[in-house]
């Protein structure tokens, strides 16, 4: 994605690229875009960069309720079957 090669050729001498640089950077970005440039960046994804960017936000969703979930309801946290005796 050409979004992704100029931020990286813009930042790399700039930033650490640690978590905590890229998630600053992430959000800035997105941050200046609206509805219409966003979609018009998904346009210009393949098919496999689509189905990675879905994948991730999908994982990170499911994360997000079972540790939801798991806070609301110790019981769910302490629940192992492998120590189940």
């Amino acid at each position: 994605m050409k979004l992704i090669e100029d931020l990286y050729n813009l930042y790399r001498d700039k930033l650490s690229g640690d978590e905590e640089d890229i998630d600053m950077l992430t959000f800035a970005v997105l941050e200046q875009l609206d509805r219409k440039e966003i979609f018009n960046l998904l346009e210009e994804m393949d098919d496999q960069e689509i189905n990675n960017l879905l994948g991730i936000y999908i994982i990170e969703s499911l994360k997000g309720k079972f540790a939801h979930d798991s806070m609301n309801n110790p019981k769910l946290s302490h629940y192992n079957p492998r120590n189940f005796h």
